[in-house]
């Protein structure tokens, strides 16, 4: 007996409940929400999607790329691309001497020196008009939270030497 009387009263507080919510979604349907159509690619709430053409440079691609001089010596590679905050290039990262990596010194050309262009149609090469020994030295890019190497003083952002304090 206690049972049924139990369902009874659940079932009573349940559509109790509902009557509720349907009584006040239909006071509030003036304010309630519209859903929107579905964006479009054309619309400003979509980016823009971009497909890569075959005059493109890829980052992953450029760096490791070679960087040769006017007389085709191979002086260095490509190690990073520094952007500044709208996305340009802000610098090019070049790794100068060590052995495969290991003992290289970073030193930081303006992107306007440093030509890139296609060899055969797909190979990218760097062209820079400098020497080896000129890069070597050219003051060391330290990137921001390493330290600079021993001996050496840290250089200020626009790569004069800091002052000494």
């Amino acid at each position: 007996m206690r049972t049924p009387l139990l369902a009874s009263a659940l079932l009573l507080a349940g559509l109790a409940t509902a009557s509720a919510q349907n009584a006040g979604t239909n006071a509030d349907s003036a304010a309630a929400p519209v859903p929107g159509q579905p964006a479009t690619m054309a619309d400003n709430l979509r980016p823009t999607f971009v497909a890569q053409t075959p005059d493109d440079m890829v980052a992953s691609k450029l760096i490791g790329t070679s960087v040769v001089n006017g007389a085709a010596e191979t002086i260095g590679q490509i190690a990073d691309i520094v952007l500044d905050q709208k996305g340009a290039v802000k610098s090019w990262v070049i790794g100068v001497g060590g052995f495969l990596g290991l003992g290289s010194k970073y030193v930081a050309v303006d992107p306007s020196v440093l030509k890139l262009d296609r060899t055969d149609g797909k190979s990218l090469q760097a062209r820079i008009d400098t020497t080896k020994d000129q890069l070597r030295a050219a003051p060391e890019y330290i990137y921001l939270g390493k330290e600079p190497p021993k001996g050496a003083s840290p250089a200020s952002p626009a790569g004069e030497p800091a002052p000494k304090p």
